[in-house]
């Protein structure tokens, strides 16, 4: 979910393996999409308790919010082939472990302070005799390894949002291999375009089977293999990335191709299942080959600082809405926009202060205390 980068070689016919990770340039904008997107889901949410004076326009661009994991994912392939896929080729399947530790240092220990806050405040609905029924206690290891939404339960709990992060851990796994199984740089970019479209189909095809419309349906049954899919799309515009990054109009062109897309999901009425993931797979690769206003505005300070502590944001802001809804909202259960405006800059000053003070420290130190068996990946920028 991280976006910094370094890089490749020059054009070439073929995706290659950059001799030299410093040359890979720090994409700012995709970072601050990730900004842009964390803050999405915390509107999407609170979006119900916000009914009685947000405009309709407002809450219905809200209730797309959870389209912003989708953006997650493909980020995160993305940027993983960026920032590890040359040393995992080099190294072989002797880098996993090393680079399986640095993304556990990565996710876990944020996770694990969030959760905990979580158990504490289920102890104390426990003591009081209050309901406990989203708070299963037997569930409570399978969400404290990370693996809750690997198919091992039947329903959201504990720190909804995590599920994806779950999902993305079980990407992680695979990564590795899925880097030295193929030959990635004997790949022609007409081939990896048809990839993902491969992967947009297998991906509909799965959802139509299951019954769901929406990309957000029945996360339990269809989010691994959500994220698994378009983390892999995102592998392959990683390699598309860098084939194209120094011709020109390429971002445009890319841009076109997923406005298409968009005009033929809204013409067809179309399947999101299907149009979605390969509009925004097309939007995220013209973003990073893009260099004129749009990459400019997203890289501006403020949006990279959103997005270096969109992690943050993205597990705290849950369970603080629950917080505020027990002790600032009636039964009614809606959220006046004064009292909305002080959980958002909470929820900014709180994201700000665990990403500067828990979530790089503990990371920092992890990585630190690597055991020695496992290789260490060269030395280079941490995401």
């Amino acid at each position: 979910m991280v976006a910094r980068q370094d890089a490749g070689p020059a054009r070439v016919i073929a995706p290659p393996i950059p001799p030299q990770r410093e040359r890979i340039p720090h994409l700012a904008a995709l970072t601050g999409l990730r900004g842009v997107a964390a803050w999405f889901v915390v509107f999407y949410h609170a979006r119900l308790s916000l009914a009685g004076w947000m405009p309709e326009a407002g809450i219905a661009v809200a209730a797309k919010g959870y389209l912003a994991v989708d953006v997650f994912f493909m980020l995160s392939g993305f940027v993983m082939w960026l920032n590890y896929g040359e040393r995992l080729r080099a190294e072989g399947a002797a880098g996993a472990p090393a680079f399986w530790w640095r993304r556990l240092a990565r996710i876990w220990p944020l996770h694990a302070a969030v959760l905990g806050a979580m158990v504490c405040f289920a102890l104390l609905l426990l003591a009081t005799g209050r309901d406990m029924a989203n708070y299963p206690l037997a569930e409570l290891p399978l969400h404290l390894l990370l693996v809750q939404n690997w198919g091992l339960t039947s329903a959201l709990t504990w720190n909804h949002p995590a599920w994806s992060i779950s999902t993305e851990l079980a990407a992680y796994m695979m990564f590795p291999l899925a880097v030295v199984a193929v030959r990635w740089e004997a790949i022609r970019p007409w081939a990896l375009i048809a990839g993902v479209v491969v992967a947009a189909l297998v991906l509909h095809g799965m959802f139509t089977l299951a019954g769901a419309e929406r990309l957000g349906d029945q996360i339990p049954r269809l989010g691994l293999a959500r994220c698994v899919i378009q983390f892999g799309m995102g592998m392959a515009l990683a390699n598309l990335w860098l084939v194209w990054r120094d011709r020109r109009g390429m971002a445009l062109a890319c841009a076109a191709a997923g406005a298409l897309v968009l005009a033929c999901m809204v013409l067809l009425d179309g399947p999101e299942t299907l149009f979605l993931p390969m509009a925004f797979a097309a939007i995220l690769l013209a973003l990073a080959l893009d260099r004129g206003p749009v990459a400019r505005s997203l890289s501006v300070r403020p949006l990279v600082w959103l997005g270096d502590a969109s992690y943050a944001t993205y597990l705290v802001h849950f369970p603080l809405l629950i917080a505020l809804k027990l002790v600032a909202v009636d039964e009614s259960l809606q959220i006046g926009p004064a009292v909305f405006a002080a959980y958002l800059l909470v929820l900014l000053a709180l994201s700000g202060g665990l990403y500067r003070w828990l979530e790089k420290p503990a990371q920092k130190w992890l990585n630190a205390r690597m055991p020695e068996r496992v290789r260490p990946l060269p030395e280079g920028k941490a995401n």
